[in-house]
């Protein structure tokens, strides 16, 4: 299924388009917000594989509803290289239906269900992994990017 163009603030200071990154495979993952243990240990697994999805002409792109500017503190506390994008009013979230209720400690509220996309070079989803457990899980999309789109 193509996906549909979007547009956001990139902590780069540009705004982004997924448009921009066609003729490459593109890791669009969505996570909760930005400095969590969870949503750190995920980044910094990306970080670490970084080369190696470069390496399959892969870009990695995340997302929450943070502010550009903890993106920022972010991106610097963890050396992350790779964009960070802004979607504060929840529009790529909703596109993607990754907004959902949550359950935490019994209380209920809104918020992003951690997730992944694999886009193809053809602007093509791919594979999607969604509720996604942090542990492994990006070793499993590196995988599966090798096998499948290499």
């Amino acid at each position: 299924m193509k996906v549909k163009n979007f547009t956001l603030p990139a902590s780069n200071g540009e705004n982004i388009s997924l448009s921009d990154f066609s003729g490459k495979n593109v890791v669009l993952y969505f996570y909760p917000k930005d400095n969590t243990p969870g949503c750190s240990k995920e980044a910094c697994s990306f970080r670490d594989f970084n080369s190696e999805f470069q390496d399959s002409d892969t870009v990695i792109l995340g997302v929450s509803k943070d502010s550009l500017k903890k993106h920022s503190n972010f991106i610097e506390k963890f050396n992350l290289p790779f964009l960070l994008l802004s979607d504060e009013n929840g529009e790529v979230c909703e596109l993607y239906g990754v907004w959902k209720l949550k359950k935490n400690y019994g209380k209920e509220y809104m918020g992003i269900e951690r997730s992944t996309f694999l886009i193809d070079k053809n602007g093509e989803l791919v594979k999607e992994w969604r509720k996604v457990k942090v542990a492994d899980h990006v070793e499993e999309v590196l995988e599966y990017i090798k096998n499948n789109l290499g």
